[in-house]
């Protein structure tokens, strides 16, 4: 009876931790006596055939999971194989920001440590299902910060963050103001994408969403610069010029198109999603950069021109069109 106690409470016992940053990998197909197997071999418990006939002593089973496990000091045996049981295993963050395109979002990924590359381009066919039924990927993945495993592939971030997205799009969408000129949760994506890339001051977001809406019900052309850029392409150099505003062969040039581009040219975030779905009321139609990260807004164009003159043909030395 002594030395079966004994043997029983070998999964009591505490593993040997030598640094707090230790870890173990539980490998794919490795089973409980592989894994006791190799915790021995390794110094971290005592005895691996001990440990398995305290788990016959004691009817406990366990079934191990695969990944990386982060090893703490003071835990028992037992607590560590029921982790492996839970798959408890170590995370890391991949954020994505705001206002990037779609190719930003696959190149951050694929510089990753711990994203496994599974896809060839931005064209990949498995790209092509996720997105169903869209054409273009550009703006349907929510920007956040996501946690993963080592190992966790391209293809399943992409998977979180598109099922992020339509579930924020499609909440919002339900809830949205009834009086917006909007026919298609899609098309509030499309306006939210440009809401994002015209202001990195969040408090304007609201009332740049409210100038789009009532442009857009109006009849106005939206006239946006970063829907030019966008279908620019790698043809932008820094340099938005007056030919690219009178271009008819660029579908996102809203200074020649009417309405909204064909699709989003960024993915936007929650807020952005919000200020296209609940834009701020109000009477203004025009907004310029003041040159410090905000914006003049007005209501005739007699305004704008003004706010144009003061603040875009007489620039300060240290204008700029975004916040800090």
């Amino acid at each position: 009876m002594a030395v079966g106690a004994y043997i029983a409470n070998e999964l009591d016992r505490e593993v040997q931790v030598t640094d707090p940053s230790q870890v173990f990998f539980v490998q794919q197909g490795d089973g409980v006596i592989r894994v006791l197997t190799a915790l021995e071999a390794q110094g971290i418990i005592r005895s691996g055939v001990l440990s398995r006939l305290s788990m016959v002593l004691r009817g406990d089973t366990f079934s191990v999971k695969p990944g990386e496990y982060r090893l703490r000091r003071g835990e028992t045996l037992h607590t560590l194989l029921q982790r492996f049981n839970d798959n408890d295993v170590v995370v890391y963050s991949v954020t994505i920001p705001e206002g990037v395109t779609f190719q930003w979002m696959l190149e951050r990924l694929w510089r990753h440590p711990q994203v496994t590359r599974t896809l060839s381009t931005a064209n990949d066919k498995a790209i092509g299902s996720l997105i169903a039924p869209q054409i273009s990927p550009e703006g349907l993945f929510l920007p956040e910060t996501y946690l993963i495993s080592r190992g966790t592939s391209d293809i399943e971030v992409l998977r979180q963050a598109r099922a992020a997205m339509e579930r924020e799009l499609q909440q919002l969408w339900r809830e949205r103001d009834p009086s917006i000129p909007l026919i298609e949760p899609y098309e509030a994506l499309i306006l939210a994408s440009i809401i994002e890339k015209e202001t990195g001051l969040g408090s304007e977001r609201p009332e740049i969403g409210g100038v789009f809406t009532r442009r857009i019900k109006k009849g106005m052309r939206l006239q946006t610069d970063p829907t030019v850029i966008y279908g620019l392409g790698s043809d932008f150099d820094g340099n938005l010029k007056r030919s690219h505003l009178r271009d008819d062969t660029n579908p996102y040039n809203t200074y020649r198109i009417s309405g909204l581009p064909p699709t989003p040219i960024a993915l936007p975030g929650k807020a952005a999603l919000i200020a296209a779905t609940h834009p701020q009321p109000g009477e203004t139609l025009y907004f310029v950069a003041r040159g410090d990260g905000s914006h003049a807004f007005s209501k005739t164009l007699v305004e704008h021109e003004e706010n144009v003159r003061r603040y875009q043909l007489n620039r300060k030395q240290n204008y700029r069109s975004s916040p800090r």
